[in-house]
């Protein structure tokens, strides 16, 4: 590894009570902010929907990046770096196989930067080794990374190729890097690998869901390119202060495909340290006493146990039509009034929207899908493979947000733990494929503002930001379209949600990483 430059504490919204920082310091360490993944950062002041507007607010500056950021940026405040100082940092993953961290305030070179290549024997993966072009040219790190604010590590995995003479392999490695430093730590790397009658396959899986820290454990999931075969739902754990593998779960054991992808969302868990993700399609027979979990909702245990699981009653039909249940990531809410406290929501390509008892989650009832707290199906207007939801709904307060492809993003209220059937606001704007990619800022119940990202799938168009007041969509603050050429992002990259945290707004894309704030 090159470098250049050198027990967590969550909450939602992000703040760290202790550890290795010292105290008060608030970050986005996690995808969508917090292990139950809401999307909101309930700690941001300096943002507020009356100031917000083109005049004032706009692209601060950007920083080149060496491939694609798939990842979502993670940002953590006063990092002391070795000969450099202290700085709040933007930490970035390409897909050629590299981390940066960047001054998250002031444009500049990179305060470090790690490869895990070295352009001759190791090299990041090229779509043509998948055959699969829908990550391209390069393959290296997808899933968006995990720190651990307590200890400073950054925990992300790595795609390489690697030649040794005429031979070729493909491995996957889990690095924990100082995030004052970008250098290993606890002995790592360490390859990823099982054995067994299912091996896994380090150049099929797809490490595309977010990591997930909870309990001390680094949660990593997997799913496939293109339904390249052999592939399966991986989700494995390993110790985050050893990186000693403690679990190895395999959602399709005697079947197939079965993928964790959520178009990037990482698994959720909750306060007990039971973890919840949503399968894609793949071979189903838990109901008949199988091992196979596709399509579905599950519960497992830390142990690798399915503790219970839901599927809806036409998954045979999602599946053979390529209409993945599990092709945008969930949301655990927040304690509901009522039968029901502890609940759980998505939507899939099918465009049906789910709310599942956490607790009693149902499992496959053959008629309908009457034994779960919630089902709305055709909640969107758009259907079928090119419509349905891939970004994961985000929530404030009691409202969730979807940004469902051809869509405008439409607002559901909680009431006493159920779901309006239908919206109770939407943007003026819609969103062609994949859809709104979104988060949410406010200061707790108050100013809370709505982003979202625009982009066109298969062009060479720059991105779109927009913000909406969060509790009136009508309402269009701010879209970097507005000021001409003034804030013009790079090229998007599907799924990838802003970064909302101390009054600035940090925007991936195909080669550059974009930060904006008050002018």
């Amino acid at each position: 590894m090159k470098n250049f430059g050198n027990g967590p504490v969550w909450a939602l919204g992000g703040l760290l009570c202790c550890g290795f920082l010292g105290a008060n310091h608030t970050g986005v360490y996690t995808w969508h902010n917090d292990i139950r993944r809401t999307g909101q950062n309930l700690l941001e002041k300096k943002l507020k929907p009356g100031q917000l507007n083109s005049t004032h607010f706009g692209k601060l500056f950007s920083v080149p990046v060496d491939g694609a950021l798939y990842a979502q940026p993670l940002y953590v405040a006063g990092v002391d770096i070795p000969g450099q100082g202290r700085h709040n940092v933007v930490y970035a993953a390409t897909e050629n196989d590299s981390v940066y961290a960047f001054d998250a305030d002031h444009a500049g070179e990179a305060l470090w930067h790690a490869s895990f290549t070295d352009g001759k024997t190791v090299t990041a993966v090229s779509s043509e080794d998948v055959q699969c072009r829908d990550l391209r040219p390069r393959i290296g790190i997808t899933g968006t990374p995990v720190i651990d604010p307590a200890s400073g590590i950054l925990y992300v995995v790595a795609k390489t190729k690697e030649r040794l003479g005429s031979v070729e392999t493909f491995v996957q490695r889990l690095h924990a890097l100082d995030i004052r430093t970008g250098r290993e730590k606890l002995g790592g790397p360490v390859t990823i690998e099982v054995k067994g009658s299912s091996p896994f396959n380090a150049l099929r899986e797809n490490q595309r869901p977010a990591l997930l820290l909870s309990h001390g454990i680094v949660y990593i999931g997997f799913a496939s390119y293109c339904d390249q075969e052999p592939y399966h739902g991986w989700l494995l754990g390993y110790e985050a202060s050893t990186l000693r593998q403690v679990m190895a779960y395999n959602a399709t054991p005697k079947g197939t495909d079965g993928g964790i992808w959520q178009s990037g969302g990482g698994p959720a868990a909750d306060a007990k340290g039971d973890l919840f993700f949503i399968t894609g399609n793949g071979t189903f027979d838990a109901h008949t006493g199988g091992p196979n979990y596709g399509d579905s909702f599950i519960r497992l245990s830390t142990a690798g146990i399915v503790a219970d699981y839901f599927t809806p009653h036409d998954q045979e039909a999602l599946s053979q039509a390529d209409l993945d249940l599990g092709s945008a990531g969930q949301i655990l809410l927040p304690d509901q009034a009522g039968p029901h406290p502890h609940e759980m929501i998505s939507s899939g390509k099918n465009s049906a929207i789910y709310l599942v008892d956490r607790d009693h989650m149902g499992h496959f009832q053959a008629e309908s899908d009457s034994q779960i707290v919630q089902a709305i199906p055709d909640a969107f207007s758009s259907e079928g493979f090119t419509g349905g939801v891939f970004t994961a709904p985000v929530l404030w307060k009691d409202l969730i947000y979807f940004g469902a492809v051809g869509c405008p993003i439409e607002t559901f209220r909680l009431q006493n733990g159920l779901l309006t059937k239908t919206p109770v606001m939407q943007s003026s704007s819609t969103y062609a494929f994949p859809g709104a990619a979104m988060s949410v800022s406010a200061d707790g119940d108050h100013q809370g503002i709505l982003w979202a990202l625009e982009i066109s799938t298969g062009s060479a168009r720059p991105a779109i930001l927009h913000a909406y007041d969060a509790a009136d969509l009508t309402k269009e603050l701010y879209r970097s379209d507005q000021a001409g050429s003034r804030d013009e992002l790079d090229v998007g990259v599907k799924f990838t949600s802003p970064t909302i945290v101390d009054g600035k707004v940090y925007v991936a894309g195909q080669s550059r990483l974009t930060v904006l704030g008050f002018r």
